[in-house]
């Protein structure tokens, strides 16, 4: 069995288009929505290609009007986005949002998988990064043998006390300095991280029309480029 994981796609279609990998299965782990232009076609797709998909934070955000706190970085391009892309989505768009489940376990190929966001413990919220010694704490009563995760925008895969935690990384954000977009491929067992290039330009015009103020188009546009924002810092994350 050949399993596609995909995370974090955040409304950039043409990044979504570019992921042309064969598959049997396709894992959705949360964040259609929010920051990029194009929402009604990711969230379209995932609909007809996503069989098993889960709720992240963006998707929550905008599906339950979830007001943003914050003025800088990741929190700014949140609230100037999320104005306006409950609207552009069409109502069965905005029920599939809806009742996207915080979570999900399945058994695939002999394996239990648990589709979580964030974590175990906070499904929608918690940031957990590449450390083994934290994630042990989080996966004590995972009952899984392989943990999906997303939400940081980082790609990874961990093996610990036995249980294989992935991050696919973000198809339509990434944040570790490579803007090409990332995705995980579960081939028989073999976890692949892997990585291809988009037409971010094509993107970024589609930023360019949309209603976005001018100041968030730029440093959108500009992380898109980079893989990464300019000065992050740990507040800003959302």
């Amino acid at each position: 069995m050949r399993i596609l994981v995909i995370s974090d796609i955040h409304a950039n279609w043409p990044a979504l288009a570019a992921i042309d990998e064969p598959h049997d299965v396709c894992l959705c782990l949360g964040d259609l929505v929010d920051y990029g232009p194009d929402p009604a076609p990711c969230v379209r797709w995932a609909m007809e290609h996503a069989h098993h998909a889960i709720r992240g934070n963006h998707d929550h955000g905008v599906a339950q009007g979830v007001p943003v706190v914050g003025e800088t970085g990741y929190r700014y391009l949140t609230r100037c986005s999320r104005s306006w892309q409950w609207s552009a989505l069409e109502p069965n768009e905005r029920r599939y949002l809806l009742q996207l489940p915080l979570t999900k376990r399945l058994t695939l190929d002999g394996k239990r998988f648990l589709l979580v966001h964030g974590t175990p413990r906070d499904p929608l919220d918690e940031y957990l990064m590449k450390d083994p010694a934290t994630w042990a704490k989080r996966l004590q009563n995972a009952e899984a043998d392989i943990v999906c995760v997303g939400h940081s925008h980082l790609q990874f895969n961990l093996l610990v006390d036995g249980v294989v935690v992935l991050n696919p990384g973000s198809v339509g954000q990434p944040r570790d300095g490579d803007p090409r977009a990332a995705y995980a491929v579960i081939d028989n067992g073999k976890i692949e991280l892997k990585r291809v290039a988009y037409p971010i330009d094509e993107t970024i015009a589609r930023i360019e029309a949309s209603p976005m103020p001018g100041q968030a188009k730029k440093l959108l546009s500009a992380c898109l480029r980079l893989g990464r924002m300019p000065s992050p810092t740990v507040e800003d994350l959302a």
